[in-house]
């Protein structure tokens, strides 16, 4: 069941990609996501069968060079089971809404090209790679998916390839996570030095000795438990895009929309989150790794949360988003509490995917228009995308019954993870999330005044041609709202009950110290800490509907007055053009010096001097010496001779 679960989005992505000619554009999409749901009702059979005891499914034999070897073999456990229901449920429903979606597109003459197959082959192949990775059993193969959902995503963010910036946007995607990937592989490499092995059976059962084992790294000394876990969080850093290497995501956005509720939502940006969970046996004796993960989470939550206040791109307030919540992901796995970082990832699948294809209901309704300048009055005018962008609200910024677990599913999980982090004695984690949650609830709200509520702005014309989405991009809206209303509610107690009920449930899939109390001690926090999400979420809420309902002039006259922080937001801290002045120009400037100087003038110099001076100078020379008289032909074998008769006499003739 789980190999034909793995395989079946692949031989979509063949079929897709290279047998649509044969059986026609349209079987091959639906064949493809048939195929996706087939995976996706396994998904689940597993999910609510599995019985919590770790297997593993040989599928076959792959590397074996020396002591390194890596079968393809399938990692059966509860942390396994959770990522694919969200991988499977989230692209199938993708996979239906782009029937819609991607029906006709402007970017692409349909009599002289057909853009659709490719594109359904990429989604197969981008959850292939996504399935490849969460159910591996060594790291190298693990590698094999991370860099395979990177290949994906380059071909997706970039599948409008006539477009410069969409180009742009997928080669700084890849190059982007090219850095963090530079860590994944120092890591995975220093492993295998470690333990003679890329299984993770064999590293986690040394995972104790590592704690205590001292690694020579740059010059330096280094515990190998926090060495390693630092450098496998580096490859987490770029695949989930926090602070530092998170430039590559809010230009994703350049992809269709699918694209964006597939990779933000489900799989690639939470592959780095995974990582850290997958890998907990070693990340609980490397601390001060797991401190740094907290500070780098908390640090994301909050920059990103700041930048989401300004945008006007209704795509970029989302990503922005994303990125912040994957910040609230790692702050939780970085203080201990590795199934609440899980739970978040699962709820968040849910409300987040169907915040990306709301937006993008309303953007195909709008005929493609993204600024939310541009918006205003559509609630009826999409009445179903309205409620599901309502019901993804109220789940991300944390509506439910306080000092009780029963609300939306952001709710929940949100609210648990900053238990979390105050229960763990981290000050400065708890009160950025607690401010990231006012931030939070402040832009998803605008979003929705903005887009659904006062009056129609921008063009008429587009106002009075806009209408509600086909079925088949409403029915996954639909779908993705009950996850979305539910999932917290549903599933508190095996992701953030006690500590025996999660320990049950996750069984060894999830690692946690004997001296870690996070968990037990996050259910006893004062009173106030956890109400200080929900106060946070109630003065968003209530700050957007009085600038953006009651005061509309205020958020012009306010950016006017702050104009120099507005710039500052509205530009993202200016992490673009700081890189741009530190990394891109000077690479550039190489490059044109190594082209200009280096080949240009040494080895084509040299190569065109060669050719060009010296090789017909030489042949003149030659020529002058075939005068045609004999007498210069026997002047030049005397000479020869004699020369011959006095290297043999100085040599000694018979040596």
């Amino acid at each position: 069941m789980a190999t034909i679960l793995l395989l079946a989005p692949l031989v979509g992505a063949l079929i897709c990609g290279l047998g649509w000619r044969l059986i026609g554009e349209r079987p091959a999409q639906i064949i493809a996501t048939a195929l996706l749901f087939l995976s996706g009702v396994l998904a689940w059979i597993i999910f609510f069968t599995f019985s919590g005891e770790p297997q593993q499914i040989q599928v076959l034999r792959w590397i074996e060079s020396g002591s390194l070897v890596a079968d393809w073999a399938i990692r059966l456990d509860r942390l396994t089971a959770v990522m694919l229901v969200v991988v499977t449920t989230v692209s199938a429903l993708v996979h239906l809404y782009s029937f819609g979606y991607m029906a006709h597109d402007e970017n692409f003459d349909e009599k002289r090209e057909s853009y659709r197959p490719r594109f359904f082959a990429y989604l197969s192949f981008f959850t292939f790679a996504m399935l490849a990775l969460v159910t591996a059993d060594n790291l190298v193969q693990m590698f094999f998916g991370w860099e395979g959902v990177g290949l994906a995503s380059y071909l997706l963010i970039g599948f409008y390839f006539r477009k410069p910036t969409a180009n742009a946007a997928a080669m700084k995607a890849f190059i982007v996570n090219r850095v963090g990937d530079f860590g994944f592989t120092l890591g995975m490499l220093a492993l295998f030095f470690l333990t003679d092995s890329v299984s993770f059976s064999v590293i986690f059962d040394q995972a104790a000795v590592l704690g205590e084992t001292r690694l020579s790294f740059l010059w330096a000394d280094w515990n190998a438990a926090n060495l390693v876990a630092f450098l496998l969080f580096v490859g987490a850093m770029g695949k989930s895009a926090q602070l530092f290497l998170h430039t590559w995501l809010p230009d994703a956005m350049e992809g269709p929309t699918p694209v964006s509720a597939l990779i933000h939502a489900a799989t690639m940006v939470t592959a780095g989150v995974f990582l850290v969970a997958r890998m907990s046996p070693l990340m609980e004796y490397a601390d001060a790794t797991m401190a740094f993960v907290t500070a780098i989470g908390a640090a994301t939550a909050f920059f990103a949360a700041t930048v989401g206040l300004v945008q006007n791109d209704i795509k970029r307030v989302i990503a922005y988003s994303t990125c912040s919540q994957l910040g609230y992901m790692f702050v939780a796995a970085g203080v201990g509490v590795y199934s609440v970082a899980i739970f978040h990832l699962f709820t968040h699948a849910f409300f987040k995917a169907m915040l990306f294809l709301g937006a993008g209901s309303v953007i195909h309704g709008m005929h493609h228009e993204q600024d939310m300048r541009n918006y205003g009055g559509l609630r009826h005018k999409f009445p179903k995308t309205f409620w599901a962008m309502m019901i993804g609200t109220l789940a991300i910024t944390g509506v439910g019954i306080p000092l009780t677990h029963y609300g939306f599913a952001g709710f929940v999980s949100k609210d648990a993870i900053i238990e979390s982090s105050f229960a763990a004695g981290s000050g400065y984690a708890f009160w950025l999330l607690v401010i990231a949650a006012g931030m939070t609830s402040f832009y998803s709200w605008r979003l929705m005044f903005m887009t659904f509520f006062g009056a129609p702005r921008g063009s008429r014309k587009t106002h009075d041609h806009a209408h509600e989405s086909p079925s088949n991009m409403t029915i996954p809206l639909g779908v993705l709202a009950i996850g979305a209303i539910l999932a917290g509610v549903i599933w508190y107690e095996p992701f953030f009950g006690s500590e025996e009920a999660v320990e049950a449930w996750f069984g060894p899939a999830i690692f946690m110290a004997e001296d870690n109390h996070v968990l037990h001690d996050a259910h006893y926090v004062p009173a106030w800490v956890k109400l200080s999400p929900f106060i946070a979420m109630l003065i968003g809420l209530g700050l957007a509907w009085l600038m953006y309902i009651r005061r509309p002039d205020l958020p012009g006259k306010l950016a006017e007055n702050q104009w120099p922080l507005y710039q500052f937001l509205l530009n993202k801290w200016y992490f673009d053009e700081i890189y741009d002045y530190v990394f891109v120009r000077p690479a550039k400037g190489l490059g044109r010096l190594l082209w200009k100087r280096g080949d240009g003038s040494v080895i084509d110099g040299t190569i065109n001097g060669i050719a060009m001076g010296l090789v017909p100078l030489l042949t003149r020379l030659a020529g002058r010496a075939q005068s045609g008289y004999l007498f210069h032909y026997a002047f030049v074998m005397v000479i020869g001779i004699a020369l011959v008769v006095t290297w043999f006499t100085m040599t000694g003739g018979a040596n």
